[in-house]
């Protein structure tokens, strides 16, 4: 059975009181298409039980520690599993608007997944207004990356009201290796850790200056420039010396959640990336910038410089990173030209960014999320990584001011248990070290959902927001309409 990889255990190290590593989306369906005209727990509990091993890892997988947390966990099947155990259900109150369903989804977000199960949870929400429904999935971001999460949706969705075929489940159950085997092997990789470590330190010196936080730290950048020459990499460009600046919405986190979702048109998105060049992701980050400038300037609280932004990169790139590799990704982080009010501007300025972020992240490793998560043996990668994040987000190390994600999905209807899937809303996860405000956006059949999550004491009202997005997209199609 597999063991998690250390960049998986890092997701189950980096939980505190205020942090939990879980990665959600919000689904709203139109159940007139349901054979009943509506969607039961039941029928959830029985799709799941139906399609569980099309996406084994996630559903029916549970932890298995080794003793003294001497070396990562396990997965194991469940031998428990049992889908209700899983999934409620809950109703709005009158009228079921969308703050008030925003408002249920921060709740549910605010809890951590029960670690002695399959790391999952499903949310029937009834009473929304039209006569809609909601559902709100959540799952361990050790148990899936991006790629993961989207083929494990993928497993309980459909191509039209009617269920498709599905394959028989011929899979064997799993356990984990013995007590004594796992405090075994744990004692071992323990032992040779020393030598393992100093391989990872060498592989990941040369691209330190990638590392959000530690690039700011003074003569890092240097060192890792002289260990690039060393390495006849001085093809790899220079990242510039970007200090992310104090916002309101880092510092240190409470408990609280936030959310807010939106919809925008991506065809008008395509529309100004002919006209204006670039990319449909560099027209999102500008739009996100525009936003957070209304939103930071309105409060009195806009920097004068660029803020920092981290944006997930998948490094899924072959066939073969199927489930067994783990969590597979890194990040990019770059300049977010918030500072700069022109609109044509701030999209030449985001665009330039963005590019010069791009052929740095090409030609270097990508990979020094891995490479810092495996610098230290399992019994001190847990407490270390908890003390870098309350050490860390002072105001000269803060390693960026927040996550920003666009995500590519299916521009055709899906549905769920016959029902439409009218819109998905990906609900991330915000922390100290990341910021208290992360926005996702999911491309979804003629649609980029947008989904927001903030820590309630810094940005109570994320809807705000939401409509300065709005107002960001009518400025750049005044751009290319005259």
């Amino acid at each position: 059975m597999r063991q998690l990889t250390a960049v998986d255990a890092a997701f189950l190290n980096v939980e505190t009181s205020t942090t939990h590593a879980h990665i959600a989306g919000l689904g709203i369906l139109d159940t007139a298409t349901c054979p009943d005209g509506r969607i039961t727990v039941e029928d959830l509990v029985e799709l799941i039980r139906e399609r569980a091993h099309l996406a084994a890892r996630p559903l029916r997988m549970r932890l298995a520690q080794v003793p003294l947390g001497l070396d990562r966990p396990y997965w194991e099947d469940d031998p428990d599993f049992e889908p209700a155990r899983h999934v409620f259900e809950v109703g709005l109150p009158a009228p079921g608007s969308a703050a008030q369903l925003a408002d249920v989804v921060a709740m549910l977000h605010e809890r951590p997944l029960d670690r002695s199960r399959p790391l999952w949870e499903l949310v029937l929400v009834r009473g929304l207004t039209g006569g809609r429904t909601a559902v709100y999935i959540k799952v361990h971001h050790a148990a899936v990356d991006g790629v993961l999460a989207a083929e494990t949706l993928a497993a309980l969705l459909d191509l039209s009201p009617q269920p498709r075929e599905l394959p028989p489940d011929d899979s064997v159950p799993q356990p984990a290796p013995g007590l004594a085997e796992r405090l075994g092997t744990g004692l071992l990789r323990t032992a040779v850790h020393p030598v393992h470590g100093m391989r990872m330190l060498a592989r990941t010196a040369p691209y330190l200056d990638e590392i959000p936080g530690v690039a700011q730290i003074p003569g890092v950048q240097s060192v890792a420039r002289a260990l690039q020459g060393m390495l006849g990499r001085d093809d790899v460009a220079p990242l510039p010396r970007i200090t992310a600046p104090p916002t309101p919405f880092n510092g240190t986190i409470g408990t609280r959640r936030s959310v807010a979702f939106g919809e925008l048109p991506l065809a008008e998105i395509k529309r100004i990336r002919r006209e204006l060049g670039g990319s449909v992701n560099d027209v999102v980050m500008a739009l996100v910038a525009a936003a957070l400038n209304r939103w930071l300037d309105k409060r009195g609280e806009l920097p004068d410089q660029p803020l920092v932004v981290a944006v997930p990169v998948s490094l899924r790139r072959r066939a073969a990173d199927g489930a067994e590799a783990g969590n597979q990704l890194s990040a990019m982080v770059a300049p977010l030209a918030t500072h700069v009010f022109d609109p044509a501007e701030r999209f030449a300025a985001v665009r330039a960014d963005l590019a010069a972020a791009k052929r740095r992240f090409a030609r270097s490793s990508g990979g020094w999320l891995e490479g810092l998560s495996e610098l230290l043996p399992a019994p001190l990668a847990g407490p270390v990584l908890r003390l870098a994040m309350q050490a860390l987000p002072v105001d000269h190390l803060r390693p960026v001011n927040l996550m920003v994600s666009n995500v590519p999905g299916p521009d055709f209807p899906l549905y769920l248990c016959g029902a439409r899937v009218l819109g998905y809303f990906p609900i991330s996860v915000i922390s100290d070290l990341t910021g208290g405000l992360n926005i996702t956006v999911l491309s979804y059949d003629g649609r980029l959902d947008v989904g927001i999550v903030a820590c309630r004491s810094m940005v109570p009202d994320p809807w705000e927001i939401v409509d300065h997005l709005d107002d960001a997209l009518d400025e750049l199609k005044g751009l290319i309409e005259g």
